[in-house]
């Protein structure tokens, strides 16, 4: 989850999934997706810092590759690079994320995931927006704008928490958040539950 600015004038930035796509078609999400085999021991410019890593609810070593994969997928869908560009690809800068939550899906969904999301600011990015045609629509959105577009009920609710941190009004609707809260959004019976971590 990539931000600029603060504030009433603060943006996100988002992109459209193609329509032909099995999971979310024409939905808006965040750059991002799966992590790779390389993506443990790929080489960092930057670690991910102490509290930050120490509020996940994975190993070290997971959390590490977590955040590799959303700085790697980062750069890949919107030439953003948080980090250092190299003869041998990107050292991501993990220093640079901020552990906003994670989620589940529901256990009935025929495509599942576990997916951990980060917050970064644009002014630690270097590169020019430019989408590789994963995330059509990608640009940078004012919240209230943002929040208005299709999407998941845990995108509207994560883009909320955000929100919040870089003190925009449209997280004033969460009141039990703190710029401290990591929800864990998950389902039973296909109602949604958020427990603060």
């Amino acid at each position: 989850m990539i931000t600029r600015g603060s504030g009433v004038d603060a943006s996100v930035l988002l992109g459209r999934r193609e329509p032909r796509d099995r999971f979310l078609p024409d939905m808006y999400v965040f750059p991002g997706g799966r992590v790779d085999p390389t993506d443990a021991d790929r080489p960092a410019a930057s670690e991910l810092r102490v509290e930050v890593a120490g509020r996940m609810a994975w190993s070290g070593a997971r959390s590490r590759a977590l955040a590799v994969a959303c700085v790697r997928e980062t750069y890949e869908e919107t030439g953003l690079a948080f980090g250092e560009l190299t003869d041998d690809g990107l050292q991501p800068a993990l220093h640079h994320l901020e552990y906003v939550g994670r989620a589940i899906t529901p256990n009935n969904n025929p495509i599942r995931y576990h997916a951990s999301f980060f917050h970064a600011s644009a002014d630690a990015a270097s590169g020019d927006l430019l989408s590789n045609g994963e995330l059509l629509d990608l640009a940078w959105r004012r919240f209230h704008a943002a929040l208005e577009l299709p999407m998941l009920d845990v995108t509207n609710y994560l883009l909320r928490v955000v929100a919040k941190r870089v003190g925009h009004l449209a997280g004033d609707e969460l009141p039990e958040c703190t710029p401290e809260s990591t929800p864990f959004i998950h389902y039973r019976r296909m109602e949604r539950y958020i427990r603060y971590e």
